[in-house]
C-alpha cells in the first residue's frame, strides 16, 4: 500500500528507521528532483548529478537506523549533497593539478576553500537570525531547524498560513540582504528553503 502523500518528514524518518521501503520510496519521490537540480547547478553534468543523488539516497538507507527524529530531513539531505559536491570539486582540483604537472591544460577553476566554508556560513546565519523580530525568528526556526511545514506552524501558533509564509519570506529576504559572499554554502542554505 502506498504511503499517504501528505505524510510528514518526521513520520517518514520514523518509518525509515524501521526499514520501511515505502517510506524510503516516498523520500526519494519527494526530494530526488530537488537534489538533482541543486547538484546540476554546480556540477554542470547530468551524469555527475545523477550519481550524487544515488549516493545521497544510498547513504540515507545505510544510515536509516541512526536518523534523528527531531532534525530536518530536508536539511540533512541537502547537507549530504553539499559535502558530496565539495568532494567532487576537490577531486577535480587534484586532477587539474596532476594534468598541469604532466603538461596538460586544466579547465577546472574551483576555489575549494571558498566552497567548503559551510560552518562559518551557518554561524553567520545564526547570528543574523538572532536579529529577527521575536515572532518572525520563532516561525523561521520552526521551519528551518524543526523542518515544520507552513500548515504545522500555523496550527501550532494559531496563525493563518499566509501570515506564516509572510514571516518566513521576510526572514529570508533579511538574510539574503545581510549574508556576505555568494559561495556554495550560502547557496545550499537557500536551496533548503527555496527548493
Amino acid at each position: 500500500m502506498a504511503l499517504n502523500q501528505n505524510i510528514s518528514d518526521e513520520e517518514l524518518v520514523e518509518k525509515l528507521r524501521k526499514g520501511d521501503i515505502e517510506a524510503f520510496d516516498a523520500v526519494f519521490e519527494k526530494y530526488s528532483n530537488r537534489l538533482f537540480e541543486f547538484a546540476l547547478k554546480y556540477l554542470k553534468s547530468k551524469e555527475e548529478a545523477e550519481g550524487l543523488v544515488q549516493d545521497v539516497f544510498l547513504k540515507i538507507w545505510e544510515n536509516r537506523k541512526t536518523l534523528k527524529k527531531d532534525s530536518s530531513l530536508k536539511s540533512y539531505l541537502f547537507t549530504i549533497s553539499y559535502h558530496n559536491i565539495c568532494k567532487i570539486f576537490r577531486k577535480k582540483q587534484l586532477q587539474g593539478k596532476l594534468k598541469e604537472e604532466i603538461g596538460l591544460t586544466s579547465d577546472i577553476s574551483v576555489d575549494t576553500e571558498e566552497q567548503i566554508d559551510y560552518q562559518s556560513t551557518l554561524e553567520e546565519i545564526e547570528q543574523l537570525i538572532e536579529q529577527l523580530p521575536p515572532k518572525q525568528k520563532t516561525i523561521f526556526l520552526k521551519s528551518w531547524k524543526d523542518g515544520k511545514s507552513t500548515r504545522e506552524i500555523a496550527e501550532e501558533m494559531h496563525l493563518a498560513p499566509g501570515t506564516v509564509d509572510n514571516h518566513i519570506s521576510a526572514a529570508i529576504k533579511f538574510l539574503r540582504k545581510h549574508i556576505s559572499g555568494s559561495n556554495l554554502a550560502i547557496s545550499l542554505f537557500f536551496a533548503v528553503f527555496l527548493c
